[in-house]
């Protein structure tokens, strides 16, 4: 994900962990306007994004560390992998989010292995929800939209005078069936 073409995220809502209230949980909603909707799609890449609902619950866990769990609603457009033409996707994800004081990342170069639970990040000092929001959509859009009945044809290329690689030639029992009519004609 980029930035928009001005060097600042489509959508910032900064919140100062020290502002949240210790003791009980804090509840909001962003619901960002057409403008920033559209610079938002500018910024993942896609046609538009048409509705975008987010609704979150920062509530502390333990003396020092956070927990965020959000709702997130959207409705977007992309253009399909097939036939260019606009799919209109509609998202509805759960977001989850623990923010923790004694969160100590692997030293620079060492290998380490993924832990359990990848929704654990360092408690920074302020919790920008609108970057939450972003990365969340960004990994909740299809991979691979597509216009109902669009179909990806086959491509066949070749030298001039040679016969064509199909994709049924490539298949890994379509020598074997070869070989079993050439050992059933021989034994005619």
């Amino acid at each position: 994900m980029s930035d928009t073409p001005s060097g600042t995220p489509a959508i910032s809502h900064p919140v100062r962990v020290a502002d949240l209230p210790a003791r009980k949980p804090s509840r909001m909603t962003l619901t960002p306007d057409a403008a920033a909707c559209a610079a938002l799609a500018t910024e993942l890449g896609i046609e538009a994004v048409r509705k975008l609902r987010f609704e979150v619950t920062l509530k502390p866990m333990g003396k020092r560390d956070w927990q965020l769990d959000g709702t997130l609603g959207a409705t977007v457009v992309q253009a399909c992998v097939v036939t260019l033409a606009p799919v209109t996707t509609r998202i509805n994800e759960a977001v989850t989010r623990s923010y923790v004081t004694d969160y100590t990342p692997a030293p620079d170069g060492s290998e380490v292995e993924m832990p359990e639970d990848d929704t654990v990040e360092p408690l920074p000092a302020v919790i920008d929800l609108g970057a939450v929001l972003t990365e969340a959509l960004a990994l909740a859009l299809p991979l691979y939209p597509r216009v109902d009945g669009a179909e990806v044809g086959e491509a066949v290329f070749t030298e001039p005078g040679k016969a064509a690689l199909t994709d049924d030639d490539v298949k890994p029992f379509a020598g074997l069936a070869g070989l079993r009519e050439q050992l059933e004609n021989k034994g005619d």
